[in-house]
């Protein structure tokens, strides 16, 4: 009985023992717990992003001065300059240009707000709006939007529009009649990035043509201010004449009463959306049809979500509005 007994221990040993010797050394069956991983397991902590790791000073139009992450300060740029339905190259686009426009300010400083390296009105630096403003003004597309701009800024992480190695003057605008100008032509300046180049938006972009009647009075105020020489006499019909075409087909310059007027004048003093228009004066005022919005220089926001449905990336974007320039990575000095 005793041997019997004895055996049976001997079977039941080997019937468990035999599964573990035939598993092979450093194999382990099932999954492993995250309290066991094997001791050369390494894990891999993601790099920070190059954005993150600049800082730029913000003054808000209270007067403020915030302190923002780079990434930060542009979500905030391009959702208060682009659409954000817009097609994801084109928000790209724009954020590489905020950026590059960003950067550049970093590097010089602004008479106008020596305390802070940028401001948000839109006259003098960029729009910018915080996430809840943003998320307010969208509705129910919000957590759409917001990961849309997230996106495009995350996936140009660092990349900038260099000319000769140093990030450009990323100036951009709404929408062009046609075609971008020349910077010399607005502003006084050649600049060898900023020239002319076709635009593809048309009849898509809201408000394209616009319409301004000035009653005959208040362009007779307002002209005089600025050309006081004006000979604002007689029939209103005959006060337009010698009109001077821009590289875009816009108003270069027009005779009103006897002097030269530039277009960029008459868009300032009546408040015109370009300086693509024409116009007509009678007895009941004077009217400026306008095409377009903005002052024509650098990229064409509507333009470049035209390209972008057209299939073009946002470096093809960027390469199309300033030309002979680079879209690659880059670290500002410390």
């Amino acid at each position: 009985m005793r041997q019997v007994a004895v055996t049976a221990l001997a079977l039941l040993l080997a019937l468990f023992l035999l599964p573990l010797l035939l598993v092979p050394r450093g194999e382990v069956e099932g999954p492993v717990e995250s309290g066991s991983l094997p001791i050369d397991h390494t894990v891999v902590t993601p790099e920070p992003s190059l954005d993150s790791a600049t800082q730029v000073t913000v003054k808000e139009a209270d007067g403020t001065v915030d302190t923002l992450a780079l990434d930060d300060y542009l979500w905030g740029v391009v959702a208060a300059e682009m659409p954000a339905s817009f097609e994801p190259e084109a928000l790209k686009a724009q954020a590489v240009a905020a950026r590059t426009y960003t950067l550049g300010k970093l590097e010089r400083e602004t008479a106008a707000h020596p305390e802070a390296d940028l401001c948000t009105d839109v006259n003098c630096c960029q729009a910018y709006r915080t996430q809840e403003e943003a998320a307010e003004s969208w509705g129910d597309m919000a957590q759409s939007y917001t990961q849309k701009i997230t996106a495009a800024v995350a996936d140009t992480d660092g990349v900038a529009v260099l000319y000769e190695g140093t990030p450009i003057q990323a100036v951009f605008f709404s929408s062009a009649d046609g075609r971008t100008v020349d910077a010399v032509e607005v502003w006084g300046n050649s600049v060898p990035y900023l020239t002319g180049v076709d635009s593809p938006e048309g009849e898509e972009v809201p408000n394209y043509h616009s319409t301004v009647t000035v009653p005959l009075e208040e362009f007779k105020t307002k002209l005089l201010a600025r050309y006081p020489a004006a000979n604002l006499s007689g029939d209103p019909a005959g006060w337009f004449v010698n009109r001077v075409a821009n590289s875009a087909g816009g108003v270069s310059s027009v005779d009103v009463g006897g002097v030269t007027a530039s277009g960029q004048d008459l868009r300032t003093l009546f408040e015109l959306r370009s300086t693509s228009f024409t116009v007509t004066a009678s007895a009941d005022g004077v009217t400026f049809a306008v095409t377009g919005y903005g002052h024509g220089v650098g990229m064409s926001q509507y333009g470049a979500n035209a390209l972008a449905k057209e299939g073009k990336s946002y470096e093809d974007i960027l390469k199309w509005y300033y030309t002979g320039v680079e879209v690659d990575t880059y670290t500002p000095a410390a």
